[in-house]
C-alpha cells in the first residue's frame, strides 16, 4: 500500500488515515514545563519560576505578552485550526472559518480547545482523550455554530455587533455615574466612629453571629 499523499475522491489527503496532533513551538513547551513546575514541583524549583500568577498561560492568550511567544502562539493554533478542520469536521456548517482571528470569542475558545487536547492526548490512558471527543469538541462546535451562525461560511462579514457595541462605549460615563452614587451611597452607610457616651453603638455595629453547622 502507497503511504504518499495523495488526493482521496473527496479532496482530502488519503494517508495517512489519523494525522497527529500539532505540537507547539519551543517556548509554549517552556511555558507549559515552567506551569507544570509552579503546580508540582518542589519549593526550589518553584522559586526559581516567579509567581505563578505571573506566568504565561497558552490557554490564555492575553497571558502572553513576550512577542516571540505570541508568535509561537499563533502558529501553534493556526494549525491546531487546520488539524480541527481536517480530522474532525465533515458537515461543512462546523468548519472554523479562514478569519477566525478576527472573532475574538474564537481566539479564546480555541486556545483552550487546542490546550485541553493537548493535555489529554499526553495522558497514559484513553479517558481524558474521550471526555475531550464527547464534551469539549461537540460543545466547541455547538457555540461556534450559535455565535456566528453562517455569517462567516462563504466570505467574512463585519462585526454584527459592532453597532451596539459603539452605543455599549459611548454610554460609558452615564455607567461611571451609577457606579460613583452606588459607592457614594455606601459610604454615607458606613458607621461612624464609636461615640463613647453610647453605651448602645458597640452593639449596633457588631456584626450578627453566624450559627456554626451542625450546632
Amino acid at each position: 500500500m502507497s503511504t504518499t499523499h495523495q488526493a482521496g475522491e473527496q479532496g482530502r489527503a488519503r494517508y495517512p488515515l489519523a494525522r497527529p496532533f500539532p505540537a507547539p513551538g519551543p517556548m509554549i513547551v517552556h511555558a507549559y514545563r515552567e506551569l507544570d513546575i509552579a503546580l508540582n514541583g518542589d519549593d526550589a524549583p518553584r522559586k526559581t519560576v516567579g509567581h505563578p500568577s505571573k506566568l504565561p498561560r497558552p490557554w490564555d492568550p492575553g497571558t502572553i505578552q513576550d512577542p516571540p511567544m505570541r508568535t509561537e502562539l499563533w502558529e501553534w493554533l493556526e494549525a491546531v485550526v487546520e488539524w480541527v478542520n481536517t480530522e474532525h469536521v465533515w458537515d461543512p456548517s462546523y468548519i472554523i472559518p479562514p478569519c477566525w482571528p478576527t472573532h475574538p470569542h474564537l481566539v479564546h475558545e480555541i486556545a483552550v480547545l487546542a490546550d485541553q487536547r493537548r493535555k489529554a492526548g499526553q495522558a497514559i490512558a484513553s479517558d481524558a482523550l474521550e471526555e475531550w471527543h464527547r464534551y469539549a469538541l461537540p460543545a466547541f462546535f455547538e457555540r461556534r455554530k450559535t455565535r456566528l451562525r453562517t455569517a462567516c461560511d462563504n466570505r467574512h462579514h463585519d462585526w454584527p455587533a459592532r453597532p451596539a457595541h459603539v452605543r455599549f462605549q459611548d454610554a460609558h460615563e452615564p455607567r461611571a455615574r451609577h457606579y460613583t452614587g452606588d459607592v457614594d451611597h455606601h459610604r454615607q452607610l458606613r458607621p461612624h466612629p464609636l461615640d463613647p457616651a453610647d453605651p448602645t453603638a458597640a452593639l449596633r455595629l457588631r456584626p450578627p453571629t453566624v450559627q456554626a453547622q451542625g450546632k
